[in-house]
C-alpha cells in the first residue's frame, strides 16, 4: 500500500486529521514518513489508527488502547482483564437500570414514583441507604413477595 498523508488516512477512518495529530502527540501512532513536513501513514499505522478508533468507541480507554498496541504481553492481557472487569460492571449496572425502566413503562399506575409498591419500595430502601449497585442487581432479579412486575 502507498503512504497516505494525514488528511487522506484520516478521511479514510472517518476521523479528523487533527485526532491523528493528537495520537502521534501521544506516542500512540507514529506516521510512517514526512514527505514535504506532512505525515505520511501505511497499512501498519492506518491498522493501529483503526485498532484505537473501535477501542474508543467501545468505551475503552486510550491507555488501555496503547498498552495493546505496545506492552509485553502479560501487561496487555492484565490489562485488557481489567477492561473486561470493568464492561462486565457496567452491563450488569446496564441491566439493572434497563429492568427499572421496563417495570416503570409498564406499569398501570399513573406516577409508578407515588404510586407503584413495587417502586416506592425500592426507593424508600435507597433512602434508608441501601446501595444504588445493590438495588440495581435486584432489578434484575423477581420483585421482593408482594409486589408483582408487570
Amino acid at each position: 500500500m502507498d503512504l497516505l498523508p494525514i488528511g487522506e488516512a484520516a478521511k479514510s477512518l472517518g476521523m479528523n486529521a487533527s485526532a491523528l495529530r493528537y495520537y502521534d502527540e501521544k506516542g500512540l501512532v507514529r506516521p510512517a514518513a514526512r514527505q514535504g513536513g506532512r505525515r505520511m501513514y501505511g497499512s501498519e499505522e492506518l491498522r493501529r489508527l483503526a485498532f484505537i478508533q473501535i477501542m474508543q468507541r467501545l468505551g475503552v480507554s486510550l491507555d488501555a488502547a496503547s498498552a495493546v498496541l505496545d506492552e509485553p504481553s502479560d501487561h496487555w492481557r492484565e490489562v485488557v482483564r481489567e477492561q473486561i472487569e470493568v464492561l462486565e460492571h457496567l452491563i450488569a449496572q446496564a441491566r439493572g437500570a434497563q429492568h427499572f425502566l421496563e417495570h416503570a413503562a409498564k406499569c398501570p399506575a399513573e406516577h409508578p414514583v407515588r404510586e407503584c409498591p413495587y417502586m416506592i419500595e425500592a426507593l424508600d430502601r435507597r433512602l434508608a441507604g441501601v446501595p444504588l449497585e445493590e438495588l440495581a442487581a435486584e432489578h434484575g432479579q423477581p420483585a421482593p413477595d408482594g409486589y408483582r412486575r408487570r
